[in-house]
């Protein structure tokens, strides 16, 4: 059952269930908490705690994000990592958990390290699946402005489509085929989300630098088959001085946790146990 608290004001949606030290599933995009059902399927003694971020599944946008901050297309609305941080701390706020594991793919990776930047006490460890602390390269910042500029002209639907195959792994769409309509049935944003969501992502800052300074556990799960997260550019999470466990899937993509559950909850409850003490 999903639940509401609100922010800014936007009514933004989660769901908290099971028993255990709160650990806090972030999304990708442009899917939803969905993302995460099978896994979680597979971990116990965990309180899983998913919300949709801003925008996305039914999660609000709200009316007051900042525009300009794109200077690449200006008139563009910017959902910024600072934004979905500040969303993340609320939550933790309305559930009164003074601090949490967090689990972020690909952009929930991004907003777990403005996370640790703004509030590193919140934090008992962090793992990444598929996301990464390098900035936008220009070619990717290239790339936002004529994903932006799709939008607008087509609308989501096509743009979507096209994510769910290319952010698939070619494994999955051999073996379980089913897995681009799953994943493209949890691809609701509106255009203006998705705008906002690109923007957001051109802009988010280097945190390469950030890295170096977190004392926590780290863990480090990449797909091979990533298309937009190399497994090379996630290895930088080995400078964190509080250690990093790594791992890479060959054969999976850059929806891993979706793809293949049972394989990255294997990884995550044996780093689980540490926080179990």
């Amino acid at each position: 059952m999903r639940r509401t608290y609100r922010v800014d004001g936007a009514a933004l949606t989660y769901t908290d269930a099971g028993a255990g030290h709160p650990v806090v599933f972030l999304h990708p995009t442009p899917l939803d908490h969905d993302y995460w059902r099978p896994l979680v399927a597979e971990l116990d003694g965990v309180r899983a705690i998913i919300p949709d971020l801003r925008g996305h599944g039914t999660s609000e946008l709200g009316s007051s994000l900042p525009i300009g901050g794109f200077s690449r297309v200006p008139d563009a609305p910017v959902l910024t990592m600072a934004q979905l941080a500040k969303d993340t701390l609320a939550l933790l706020d309305h559930l009164a958990i003074e601090n949490a594991v967090f689990v972020g793919c690909s952009i929930g990776g991004y907003v777990m390290l403005e996370l640790w930047r703004r509030a590193p006490q919140r934090m008992r460890g962090l793992a990444f699946v598929c996301s990464k602390p390098q900035p936008d390269a220009e070619s990717a910042v290239a790339k936002r402005v004529e994903n932006i500029a799709r939008i607008r002209r087509e609308g989501v639907a096509a743009f979507f489509d096209t994510m769910a195959q290319t952010l698939t792994s070619a494994t999955a769409r051999q073996k379980r085929p089913a897995t681009i309509a799953e994943v493209r049935a949890r691809m609701t944003l509106t255009s203006e989300a998705a705008v906002a969501v690109q923007a957001g992502l051109a802009t988010r800052p280097d945190s390469v630098p950030t890295v170096r300074t977190i004392t926590v556990s780290v863990l480090s799960i990449a797909g091979g088959e990533d298309g937009a997260v190399a497994a090379a550019d996630m290895e930088a999470f080995r400078e964190a001085p509080g250690g990093c466990e790594s791992h890479v899937i060959p054969d999976a993509g850059h929806f891993a946790a979706y793809e293949q559950p049972q394989t990255v909850a294997g990884f995550l409850t044996a780093w689980l146990k540490q926080f179990r003490a």
